[in-house]
Protein backbone atom coordinates (compact mmCIF):
# COMPACT_ATOMS: atom_id res chain seq x y z
CA UNK A 1 0.00 0.00 0.00
CA UNK A 2 0.80 3.56 -0.47
CA UNK A 3 1.59 3.96 3.76
CA UNK A 4 4.69 1.73 3.45
CA UNK A 5 8.11 2.90 2.03
CA UNK A 6 11.29 1.38 2.36
CA UNK A 7 13.14 1.91 4.94
CA UNK A 8 16.80 2.89 3.17
CA UNK A 9 14.32 5.20 0.71
CA UNK A 10 13.58 7.54 3.93
CA UNK A 11 16.86 7.37 5.26
CA UNK A 12 18.23 8.08 2.01
CA UNK A 13 16.44 11.48 2.00
CA UNK A 14 17.06 12.55 5.28
CA UNK A 15 20.89 11.92 5.10
CA UNK A 16 20.87 15.24 2.76
CA UNK A 17 19.50 17.27 5.57
CA UNK A 18 22.11 18.96 7.75
CA UNK A 19 22.04 18.24 11.65
CA UNK A 20 23.12 21.87 12.21
CA UNK A 21 20.64 23.88 14.59
CA UNK A 22 21.36 23.29 18.64
CA UNK A 23 19.16 25.04 21.12
CA UNK A 24 19.75 28.74 20.77
CA UNK A 25 19.01 28.25 16.99
CA UNK A 26 15.75 26.05 17.47
CA UNK A 27 14.45 28.44 20.26
CA UNK A 28 14.98 31.72 18.14
CA UNK A 29 13.04 29.75 15.56
CA UNK A 30 10.33 29.06 17.77
CA UNK A 31 9.99 32.48 19.21
CA UNK A 32 10.50 33.83 15.68
CA UNK A 33 7.58 31.84 14.55
CA UNK A 34 5.40 32.75 17.86
CA UNK A 35 6.41 36.41 17.75
CA UNK A 36 5.10 37.43 14.02
CA UNK A 37 2.33 39.56 12.84
CA UNK A 38 0.69 38.48 15.93
CA UNK A 39 2.15 40.67 17.93
CA UNK A 40 1.40 43.82 15.60
CA UNK A 41 -2.58 42.83 15.34
CA UNK A 42 -2.95 40.64 18.20
CA UNK A 43 -3.63 42.97 21.14
CA UNK A 44 -6.32 45.21 19.13
CA UNK A 45 -8.47 42.16 18.05
CA UNK A 46 -8.48 40.63 20.89
CA UNK A 47 -9.35 44.02 23.14
CA UNK A 48 -12.18 44.48 20.52
CA UNK A 49 -13.54 41.16 21.34
CA UNK A 50 -12.92 40.65 24.84
CA UNK A 51 -12.11 43.99 26.04
CA UNK A 52 -9.34 43.93 29.38
CA UNK A 53 -10.04 40.46 29.63
CA UNK A 54 -7.77 39.91 26.95
CA UNK A 55 -5.13 39.81 29.33
CA UNK A 56 -6.46 36.53 30.46
CA UNK A 57 -7.00 35.52 26.53
CA UNK A 58 -2.88 35.13 26.19
CA UNK A 59 -2.26 33.53 29.48
CA UNK A 60 -5.39 30.87 28.58
CA UNK A 61 -3.88 30.57 25.35
CA UNK A 62 -0.15 30.14 26.44
CA UNK A 63 -1.46 27.65 29.33
CA UNK A 64 -3.42 25.54 26.25
CA UNK A 65 -0.43 25.79 23.92
CA UNK A 66 2.08 24.64 26.57
CA UNK A 67 0.26 21.71 27.60
CA UNK A 68 -0.21 20.84 24.31
CA UNK A 69 3.33 20.87 23.50
CA UNK A 70 4.55 18.59 26.40
CA UNK A 71 2.87 16.46 24.73
CA UNK A 72 4.51 17.11 21.05
CA UNK A 73 7.76 17.24 22.80
CA UNK A 74 8.13 13.76 23.72
CA UNK A 75 7.15 12.89 19.60
CA UNK A 76 9.29 15.26 18.17
CA UNK A 77 12.46 13.61 20.70
CA UNK A 78 11.26 9.95 19.56
CA UNK A 79 11.09 10.84 15.70
CA UNK A 80 13.74 13.57 15.26
CA UNK A 81 12.82 13.55 11.40
CA UNK A 82 11.83 16.86 9.28
CA UNK A 83 7.73 17.67 8.95
CA UNK A 84 7.41 15.73 12.27
CA UNK A 85 4.14 16.80 13.03
CA UNK A 86 2.57 15.56 10.16
CA UNK A 87 3.82 11.68 11.16
CA UNK A 88 2.83 11.31 14.19
CA UNK A 89 -0.74 10.04 14.20
CA UNK A 90 0.44 8.61 11.06
CA UNK A 91 2.73 6.06 13.24
CA UNK A 92 0.20 5.66 15.83
CA UNK A 93 -3.34 5.11 13.99
CA UNK A 94 -2.26 4.42 9.72
CA UNK A 95 -2.89 6.08 7.14
CA UNK A 96 -6.46 8.29 7.84
CA UNK A 97 -6.20 9.50 10.69
CA UNK A 98 -2.37 10.35 9.81
CA UNK A 99 -3.87 11.85 6.31
CA UNK A 100 -6.34 13.78 8.42
CA UNK A 101 -3.86 15.29 10.77
CA UNK A 102 -1.29 16.61 8.69
CA UNK A 103 -3.73 17.81 5.99
CA UNK A 104 -4.93 20.03 8.90
CA UNK A 105 -1.70 21.04 10.31
CA UNK A 106 -0.49 21.79 6.65
CA UNK A 107 -3.36 23.91 6.34
CA UNK A 108 -2.78 25.81 9.60
CA UNK A 109 0.60 26.13 8.68
CA UNK A 110 1.00 27.21 5.11
CA UNK A 111 -1.70 29.92 5.33
CA UNK A 112 0.56 31.54 7.66
CA UNK A 113 2.80 32.29 5.40
CA UNK A 114 0.60 34.52 3.46
CA UNK A 115 -0.99 35.89 6.82
CA UNK A 116 2.24 37.06 7.49
CA UNK A 117 3.03 38.97 3.66
CA UNK A 118 -0.81 40.56 4.24
CA UNK A 119 0.18 41.85 7.49
CA UNK A 120 3.34 43.51 6.66
CA UNK A 121 1.09 45.40 3.79
CA UNK A 122 -1.60 46.32 5.65
CA UNK A 123 0.84 47.81 8.64
CA UNK A 124 2.18 50.04 5.57
CA UNK A 125 -1.06 51.43 4.43
CA UNK A 126 -0.70 53.87 7.62
CA UNK A 127 2.45 55.20 6.38
CA UNK A 128 1.69 58.99 5.17
CA UNK A 129 1.33 58.46 0.95
CA UNK A 130 -1.05 58.36 -1.14
CA UNK A 131 0.09 54.74 -2.88
CA UNK A 132 0.90 53.40 0.98
CA UNK A 133 -2.98 54.25 2.11
CA UNK A 134 -4.57 52.99 -1.76
CA UNK A 135 -2.63 49.39 -0.24
CA UNK A 136 -5.73 48.62 2.17
CA UNK A 137 -9.37 49.63 2.06
CA UNK A 138 -10.01 48.70 5.40
CA UNK A 139 -11.26 45.42 5.47
CA UNK A 140 -8.79 43.80 3.06
CA UNK A 141 -5.98 44.32 0.66
CA UNK A 142 -6.72 45.89 -2.67
CA UNK A 143 -5.07 44.67 -5.84
CA UNK A 144 -2.08 46.43 -5.48
CA UNK A 145 -1.76 45.14 -1.78
CA UNK A 146 -2.13 42.22 -3.09
CA UNK A 147 0.55 42.48 -5.55
CA UNK A 148 3.14 43.82 -2.68
CA UNK A 149 2.85 40.88 -0.45
CA UNK A 150 3.24 38.60 -3.59
CA UNK A 151 6.60 40.26 -3.64
CA UNK A 152 7.06 39.25 0.04
CA UNK A 153 5.71 35.71 -0.76
CA UNK A 154 8.73 35.39 -3.58
CA UNK A 155 11.26 36.82 -0.73
CA UNK A 156 10.58 34.25 1.95
CA UNK A 157 10.92 31.89 -0.73
CA UNK A 158 14.12 32.81 -2.35
CA UNK A 159 15.74 33.08 1.74
CA UNK A 160 14.70 29.46 2.26
CA UNK A 161 15.83 28.07 -1.65
CA UNK A 162 20.09 28.16 -0.43
CA UNK A 163 20.37 26.63 2.48
CA UNK A 164 18.94 25.75 6.23
CA UNK A 165 22.59 27.24 7.17
CA UNK A 166 21.86 30.56 5.97
CA UNK A 167 18.12 30.17 7.33
CA UNK A 168 19.25 29.57 10.84
CA UNK A 169 21.90 32.78 10.50
CA UNK A 170 19.21 35.17 9.28
CA UNK A 171 16.74 33.79 11.58
CA UNK A 172 18.74 33.89 14.57
CA UNK A 173 19.27 37.65 13.54
CA UNK A 174 15.83 38.29 13.14
CA UNK A 175 14.65 37.01 16.19
CA UNK A 176 16.53 38.98 18.19
CA UNK A 177 15.51 42.34 16.62
CA UNK A 178 11.85 40.86 16.65
CA UNK A 179 12.21 40.14 20.88
CA UNK A 180 13.47 43.95 21.39
CA UNK A 181 11.54 45.96 19.48
CA UNK A 182 8.05 44.74 20.91
CA UNK A 183 9.49 44.86 24.32
CA UNK A 184 10.80 48.83 23.60
CA UNK A 185 7.26 49.03 22.25
CA UNK A 186 5.32 47.73 25.41
CA UNK A 187 7.83 50.30 27.89
CA UNK A 188 6.81 53.43 25.49
CA UNK A 189 3.41 53.16 25.30
CA UNK A 190 3.51 52.34 28.89
CA UNK A 191 5.46 55.45 29.73
CA UNK A 192 3.69 57.80 27.32
CA UNK A 193 0.24 57.10 28.73
CA UNK A 194 -0.90 54.37 31.20
CA UNK A 195 -4.64 54.94 31.94
CA UNK A 196 -6.33 52.80 34.44
CA UNK A 197 -9.65 53.80 34.02
CA UNK A 198 -10.07 52.01 30.83
CA UNK A 199 -10.35 48.89 32.56
CA UNK A 200 -13.10 50.03 34.62
CA UNK A 201 -14.81 52.13 32.49
CA UNK A 202 -16.19 51.45 28.61
CA UNK A 203 -17.72 48.07 29.88
CA UNK A 204 -15.66 47.04 33.14
CA UNK A 205 -12.83 44.42 33.05
CA UNK A 206 -15.13 41.96 30.74
CA UNK A 207 -17.54 44.33 28.49
CA UNK A 208 -18.64 41.06 26.23
CA UNK A 209 -19.02 38.60 29.22
CA UNK A 210 -16.40 36.13 30.27
CA UNK A 211 -17.37 33.86 26.93
CA UNK A 212 -16.22 36.51 24.86
CA UNK A 213 -12.17 35.35 26.64
CA UNK A 214 -12.61 32.13 25.17
CA UNK A 215 -13.33 33.27 22.08
CA UNK A 216 -10.69 35.02 21.76
CA UNK A 217 -8.41 32.48 22.57
CA UNK A 218 -9.53 30.89 19.41
CA UNK A 219 -9.93 33.78 16.66
CA UNK A 220 -8.24 36.61 17.56
CA UNK A 221 -4.54 35.39 16.58
CA UNK A 222 -3.69 34.21 19.70
CA UNK A 223 -3.27 30.18 18.70
CA UNK A 224 -1.92 31.51 15.19
CA UNK A 225 0.62 32.78 17.58
CA UNK A 226 1.37 30.18 19.82
CA UNK A 227 1.23 27.58 16.88
CA UNK A 228 4.83 28.45 16.19
CA UNK A 229 6.17 26.12 18.96
CA UNK A 230 5.54 23.79 16.75
CA UNK A 231 8.21 25.30 14.33
CA UNK A 232 11.38 23.41 16.28
CA UNK A 233 9.99 20.11 15.89
CA UNK A 234 9.27 20.36 12.42
CA UNK A 235 13.39 20.93 12.14
CA UNK A 236 14.10 18.16 13.98
CA UNK A 237 15.46 16.43 11.20
CA UNK A 238 18.26 19.04 11.39
CA UNK A 239 18.53 19.41 15.04
CA UNK A 240 22.08 18.47 16.22
CA UNK A 241 20.86 17.07 19.87
CA UNK A 242 17.08 17.00 19.33
CA UNK A 243 16.27 14.72 23.04
CA UNK A 244 17.47 17.67 24.79
CA UNK A 245 17.26 20.96 22.38
CA UNK A 246 13.80 20.41 21.52
CA UNK A 247 11.65 20.56 24.71
CA UNK A 248 13.74 23.30 26.08
CA UNK A 249 13.10 25.30 22.69
CA UNK A 250 9.67 24.33 22.94
CA UNK A 251 8.70 25.19 26.14
CA UNK A 252 11.02 28.20 26.36
CA UNK A 253 9.23 30.26 23.40
CA UNK A 254 6.19 29.65 24.57
CA UNK A 255 6.87 31.14 27.73
CA UNK A 256 9.36 34.12 26.61
CA UNK A 257 6.42 34.93 24.29
CA UNK A 258 3.86 34.68 27.13
CA UNK A 259 5.77 37.49 28.91
CA UNK A 260 6.11 39.49 25.67
CA UNK A 261 2.40 39.27 24.41
CA UNK A 262 0.82 40.19 28.06
CA UNK A 263 2.71 43.33 28.12
CA UNK A 264 1.92 44.34 25.02
CA UNK A 265 -1.54 43.54 25.79
CA UNK A 266 -1.63 45.75 28.98
CA UNK A 267 0.24 48.53 27.06
CA UNK A 268 -2.47 48.81 24.17
CA UNK A 269 -5.49 48.34 27.22
CA UNK A 270 -3.87 51.51 28.95
CA UNK A 271 -2.94 53.33 25.65
CA UNK A 272 -5.87 53.74 23.87
CA UNK A 273 -7.44 57.02 24.23
CA UNK A 274 -10.72 57.44 26.51
CA UNK A 275 -12.38 59.76 24.42
CA UNK A 276 -12.15 57.50 21.27
CA UNK A 277 -13.52 54.35 23.43
CA UNK A 278 -16.31 56.39 24.27
CA UNK A 279 -17.66 57.04 20.92
CA UNK A 280 -16.70 53.75 19.56
CA UNK A 281 -16.39 51.14 22.36
CA UNK A 282 -13.81 47.94 22.56
CA UNK A 283 -15.17 46.25 19.42
CA UNK A 284 -15.21 48.99 17.25
CA UNK A 285 -11.63 50.72 17.46
CA UNK A 286 -10.51 50.26 13.81
CA UNK A 287 -6.63 51.08 14.02
CA UNK A 288 -5.25 49.89 10.38
CA UNK A 289 -1.69 49.35 12.00
CA UNK A 290 -2.67 49.41 16.11
CA UNK A 291 0.06 50.06 17.44
CA UNK A 292 1.80 52.49 15.67
CA UNK A 293 -1.46 54.68 15.21
CA UNK A 294 -1.14 54.63 18.81
CA UNK A 295 2.59 55.54 19.11
CA UNK A 296 1.71 58.64 16.65
CA UNK A 297 -1.73 59.80 19.15
CA UNK A 298 0.70 60.19 21.73
CA UNK A 299 3.98 61.72 20.12
CA UNK A 300 6.13 58.61 19.69
CA UNK A 301 7.08 59.37 16.19
CA UNK A 302 10.40 57.64 16.29
CA UNK A 303 8.37 54.46 17.88
CA UNK A 304 6.14 54.64 15.16
CA UNK A 305 8.93 54.23 12.47
CA UNK A 306 10.05 51.77 13.85
CA UNK A 307 7.21 49.62 14.07
CA UNK A 308 6.84 50.96 10.50
CA UNK A 309 9.93 48.92 9.90
CA UNK A 310 9.29 45.87 12.15
CA UNK A 311 6.40 45.35 10.28
CA UNK A 312 8.47 44.41 7.73
CA UNK A 313 10.68 42.46 9.84
CA UNK A 314 8.92 40.14 12.14
CA UNK A 315 5.81 39.18 9.75
CA UNK A 316 9.48 38.26 7.05
CA UNK A 317 10.67 36.23 9.23
CA UNK A 318 8.02 34.17 10.35
CA UNK A 319 6.90 33.65 6.88
CA UNK A 320 10.56 32.89 6.18
CA UNK A 321 10.73 30.10 8.91
CA UNK A 322 7.05 28.78 8.02
CA UNK A 323 8.41 29.06 4.14
CA UNK A 324 11.11 26.82 5.58
CA UNK A 325 9.08 24.43 8.23
CA UNK A 326 6.12 23.68 5.81
CA UNK A 327 8.59 22.51 3.21
CA UNK A 328 9.45 20.30 5.38
CA UNK A 329 5.87 19.11 6.33
CA UNK A 330 5.26 18.40 2.20
CA UNK A 331 7.88 15.87 2.20
CA UNK A 332 6.71 14.06 5.30
CA UNK A 333 3.64 13.94 3.89
CA UNK A 334 4.91 12.65 0.99
CA UNK A 335 7.03 9.90 2.48
CA UNK A 336 3.63 8.74 4.97
CA UNK A 337 2.50 8.15 0.87
CA UNK A 338 0.03 10.71 0.04
CA UNK A 339 2.01 12.85 -2.48
CA UNK A 340 3.79 12.06 -5.88
CA UNK A 341 8.06 11.22 -5.09
CA UNK A 342 9.33 14.61 -6.55
CA UNK A 343 8.28 16.50 -3.16
CA UNK A 344 10.31 13.78 -0.78
CA UNK A 345 13.59 15.07 -2.60
CA UNK A 346 15.76 16.90 -0.78
CA UNK A 347 18.66 19.22 -2.52
CA UNK A 348 22.27 17.31 -1.78
CA UNK A 349 24.54 20.00 -1.89
CA UNK A 350 22.53 22.97 0.31
CA UNK A 351 20.01 19.93 2.06
CA UNK A 352 16.66 22.01 1.30
CA UNK A 353 13.32 20.13 0.01
CA UNK A 354 12.92 22.53 -3.22
CA UNK A 355 10.01 20.72 -4.74
CA UNK A 356 7.92 21.39 -1.78
CA UNK A 357 9.19 25.15 -1.48
CA UNK A 358 7.82 25.54 -4.53
CA UNK A 359 4.56 23.37 -3.60
CA UNK A 360 3.86 25.76 -0.75
CA UNK A 361 4.90 29.04 -2.68
CA UNK A 362 2.28 28.36 -5.33
CA UNK A 363 -0.24 27.63 -2.51
CA UNK A 364 0.20 30.44 -0.76
CA UNK A 365 -0.33 32.73 -3.76
CA UNK A 366 -3.48 30.82 -3.66
CA UNK A 367 -4.31 31.22 0.03
CA UNK A 368 -3.27 35.38 -0.51
CA UNK A 369 -5.71 35.70 -3.64
CA UNK A 370 -8.91 34.28 -1.80
CA UNK A 371 -8.23 35.90 1.91
CA UNK A 372 -7.26 39.32 1.59
CA UNK A 373 -7.49 40.60 5.02
CA UNK A 374 -5.10 39.24 8.18
CA UNK A 375 -7.95 38.78 10.43
CA UNK A 376 -10.14 36.42 7.87
CA UNK A 377 -6.84 34.39 7.58
CA UNK A 378 -6.12 34.48 11.95
CA UNK A 379 -9.87 33.43 11.81
CA UNK A 380 -9.08 30.07 9.57
CA UNK A 381 -5.31 29.13 10.66
CA UNK A 382 -6.51 29.25 13.89
CA UNK A 383 -9.41 26.60 14.09
CA UNK A 384 -7.37 24.48 11.58
CA UNK A 385 -4.58 24.71 14.38
CA UNK A 386 -6.65 23.41 16.86
CA UNK A 387 -7.69 20.26 14.49
CA UNK A 388 -4.76 19.52 14.03
CA UNK A 389 -3.38 19.56 17.87
CA UNK A 390 -6.12 17.00 18.76
CA UNK A 391 -3.71 14.16 17.67
CA UNK A 392 -1.10 14.96 19.67
CA UNK A 393 -2.28 13.53 22.60
CA UNK A 394 -3.83 10.61 21.35
CA UNK A 395 -0.78 9.42 19.54
CA UNK A 396 2.02 10.17 22.59
CA UNK A 397 -0.25 8.08 24.55
CA UNK A 398 -0.73 5.55 21.96
CA UNK A 399 2.65 4.67 21.25
CA UNK A 400 3.49 4.54 25.19
CA UNK A 401 1.19 1.56 24.64
CA UNK A 402 2.03 -0.04 21.18
CA UNK A 403 5.66 0.47 21.45
CA UNK A 404 6.98 0.66 25.16
CA UNK A 405 10.57 0.02 24.77
CA UNK A 406 11.18 2.25 22.19
CA UNK A 407 14.13 5.24 23.06
CA UNK A 408 12.38 8.17 24.59
CA UNK A 409 14.83 10.98 25.23
CA UNK A 410 12.18 12.74 26.88
CA UNK A 411 9.25 11.31 28.84
CA UNK A 412 7.20 12.55 31.67
CA UNK A 413 6.16 10.77 34.30
CA UNK A 414 2.56 12.95 34.25
CA UNK A 415 1.81 12.67 30.95
CA UNK A 416 -1.05 10.08 31.39
CA UNK A 417 -2.37 12.99 32.97
CA UNK A 418 -1.37 15.56 30.78
CA UNK A 419 -2.68 14.09 27.77
CA UNK A 420 -6.40 13.57 28.23
CA UNK A 421 -6.33 17.57 29.87
CA UNK A 422 -4.23 18.58 26.20
CA UNK A 423 -7.13 16.97 24.30
CA UNK A 424 -10.01 18.66 26.98
CA UNK A 425 -7.96 22.01 26.35
CA UNK A 426 -7.99 21.54 22.26
CA UNK A 427 -11.37 20.90 22.10
CA UNK A 428 -12.55 23.61 24.13
CA UNK A 429 -10.95 25.91 22.20
CA UNK A 430 -12.12 24.42 18.64
CA UNK A 431 -15.76 24.97 20.35
CA UNK A 432 -14.70 28.70 21.41
CA UNK A 433 -14.11 29.42 17.95
CA UNK A 434 -17.69 30.10 17.30
CA UNK A 435 -20.47 28.55 14.64
CA UNK A 436 -20.27 28.25 11.46
CA UNK A 437 -16.13 29.16 11.49
CA UNK A 438 -15.93 25.72 13.28
CA UNK A 439 -18.02 23.93 10.63
CA UNK A 440 -16.42 26.00 8.02
CA UNK A 441 -12.92 25.03 8.61
CA UNK A 442 -14.11 21.03 9.18
CA UNK A 443 -15.61 21.26 5.87
CA UNK A 444 -12.10 22.25 5.10
CA UNK A 445 -10.81 18.94 6.27
CA UNK A 446 -13.08 17.44 4.00
CA UNK A 447 -11.77 18.84 1.07
CA UNK A 448 -8.49 16.55 1.75
CA UNK A 449 -9.46 13.57 1.39
CA UNK A 450 -9.80 12.80 -2.13
CA UNK A 451 -6.02 13.18 -2.55
CA UNK A 452 -5.80 10.68 0.43
CA UNK A 453 -8.38 8.35 -1.42
CA UNK A 454 -6.56 8.37 -4.54
CA UNK A 455 -3.38 7.40 -3.12
CA UNK A 456 -5.29 4.73 -0.81
CA UNK A 457 -8.25 3.27 -3.23
CA UNK A 458 -8.16 4.60 -6.70
CA UNK A 459 -4.09 4.31 -7.33
CA UNK A 460 -3.78 0.75 -6.07
CA UNK A 461 -6.87 -0.48 -8.42
CA UNK A 462 -5.22 1.06 -11.51
CA UNK A 463 -2.33 -0.40 -11.05
CA UNK A 464 -4.68 -4.14 -10.60
CA UNK A 465 -4.43 -4.71 -6.49
CA UNK A 466 -7.07 -4.88 -4.03
CA UNK A 467 -6.70 -2.47 -1.43
CA UNK A 468 -9.66 -3.10 0.84
CA UNK A 469 -8.00 -5.67 2.74
CA UNK A 470 -5.37 -3.86 4.02
CA UNK A 471 -7.20 -0.66 3.86
CA UNK A 472 -9.60 -2.23 6.15
CA UNK A 473 -7.42 -1.81 9.61
CA UNK A 474 -6.44 1.77 8.81
CA UNK A 475 -10.58 2.71 8.62
CA UNK A 476 -11.12 1.27 11.75
CA UNK A 477 -8.33 2.93 13.47
CA UNK A 478 -8.96 6.39 11.80
CA UNK A 479 -12.73 6.32 12.49
CA UNK A 480 -12.59 8.34 15.94
CA UNK A 481 -10.86 11.01 14.14
CA UNK A 482 -13.60 11.36 11.51
CA UNK A 483 -16.37 11.22 14.49
CA UNK A 484 -15.14 13.35 16.59
CA UNK A 485 -15.10 16.24 13.91
CA UNK A 486 -18.54 15.54 12.94
CA UNK A 487 -19.19 15.48 16.81
CA UNK A 488 -17.87 18.85 17.61
CA UNK A 489 -19.57 20.18 14.37
CA UNK A 490 -22.79 19.22 15.43
CA UNK A 491 -22.42 20.15 19.28
CA UNK A 492 -20.64 23.82 17.66
CA UNK A 493 -24.40 24.31 15.77
CA UNK A 494 -26.14 23.38 18.63
CA UNK A 495 -24.23 24.94 21.44
CA UNK A 496 -24.16 28.31 23.19
CA UNK A 497 -25.38 31.43 21.25
CA UNK A 498 -22.70 33.14 22.73
CA UNK A 499 -20.41 30.40 20.95
CA UNK A 500 -22.72 31.38 17.33
CA UNK A 501 -24.86 28.10 18.38
CA UNK A 502 -28.52 27.54 17.83
CA UNK A 503 -28.81 27.95 22.37
CA UNK A 504 -29.97 24.13 22.52
CA UNK A 505 -27.26 23.66 25.04
CA UNK A 506 -27.47 25.81 28.08
CA UNK A 507 -24.19 28.01 29.11
CA UNK A 508 -21.75 26.43 31.12
CA UNK A 509 -23.15 22.55 30.52
CA UNK A 510 -22.19 23.35 27.10
CA UNK A 511 -18.52 23.82 28.42
CA UNK A 512 -19.11 20.50 30.58
CA UNK A 513 -20.21 18.59 26.76
CA UNK A 514 -17.36 19.56 25.07
CA UNK A 515 -15.03 18.59 27.72
CA UNK A 516 -16.42 15.41 28.41
CA UNK A 517 -16.65 14.71 24.33
CA UNK A 518 -12.92 15.34 24.67
CA UNK A 519 -12.37 13.12 27.23
CA UNK A 520 -14.53 10.22 25.45
CA UNK A 521 -12.61 10.73 22.10
CA UNK A 522 -9.57 10.78 23.57
CA UNK A 523 -9.92 7.17 24.90
CA UNK A 524 -11.52 5.64 21.59
CA UNK A 525 -8.14 7.18 19.91
CA UNK A 526 -5.58 5.91 22.20
CA UNK A 527 -7.80 1.89 22.55
CA UNK A 528 -7.53 2.54 18.44
CA UNK A 529 -4.29 2.82 18.00
CA UNK A 530 -2.38 -0.29 15.93
CA UNK A 531 0.65 -1.42 15.00
CA UNK A 532 0.67 -0.02 11.54
CA UNK A 533 3.27 -0.73 8.78
CA UNK A 534 4.54 3.12 9.58
CA UNK A 535 5.09 2.23 12.92
CA UNK A 536 7.08 -0.93 12.35
CA UNK A 537 8.89 0.95 9.93
CA UNK A 538 10.13 3.35 11.84
CA UNK A 539 10.71 1.50 14.76
CA UNK A 540 13.53 -0.63 12.69
CA UNK A 541 15.03 2.77 11.64
CA UNK A 542 15.34 3.76 15.35
CA UNK A 543 16.66 0.24 16.60
CA UNK A 544 19.04 0.33 13.87
CA UNK A 545 20.20 3.99 14.52
CA UNK A 546 20.31 3.03 18.42
CA UNK A 547 22.79 -0.18 17.77
CA UNK A 548 24.80 2.15 15.52
CA UNK A 549 25.20 4.86 18.51
CA UNK A 550 28.23 4.54 20.83
CA UNK A 551 27.30 2.25 24.07
CA UNK A 552 26.14 4.52 26.68
CA UNK A 553 25.08 7.80 24.76
CA UNK A 554 22.52 9.82 25.24
CA UNK A 555 20.37 6.80 27.32
CA UNK A 556 19.12 8.99 30.21
CA UNK A 557 15.81 10.10 29.12
CA UNK A 558 14.90 13.47 30.06
CA UNK A 559 12.23 14.33 32.94
CA UNK A 560 11.72 10.20 33.60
Amino acid sequence: MSTTKTTGAEQGSHSNYRRSLGTIALTATGLGSIIGSGWLFGAERAAAIAGPAAILAWVIGAAVALTIALTYTELGSMFPKAGGMVRYGQYSHGSLAGYLAAWANWIAIVSVIPGEATASVQYMSSWDFGWAQALYDGKELTGTGVGLASILLIFYFFLNWFAISLFAKTNTAITVFKVVVPILTASALMMAHFDTSNITDHGGFTPNGWSSVFTAVAVSGIVWAYNGFQSPLNLAGEARNPGKSLPKAVIWSILIALVIYVALQVAFLMAVPGDKLDVSGWAQLGYNSPLADLAVAWGLNWLALLLYADAFVSPSGTGMIYAATTSRMIQGVQENGHLPGIFGKVDKKTGVPRPALVLNLVIAFLFLAVFRGWGSLAEIVSVATVISYITGPVAVMSLRRLAPDLKRPVKLRAMPYIAPVAMVFGSLVLYWGRWPLTGKVILIMAVGLPVWAWYEIGKPLTQGRKPWAQLRPHLKAGAWMVAYLLVMATVSYAGGKEFGGRGYLPAGWDIAVVALIGLAFYYWGVRSSWRNPSLVQVEAEMNAAEAAQPTGEGKEPVGA
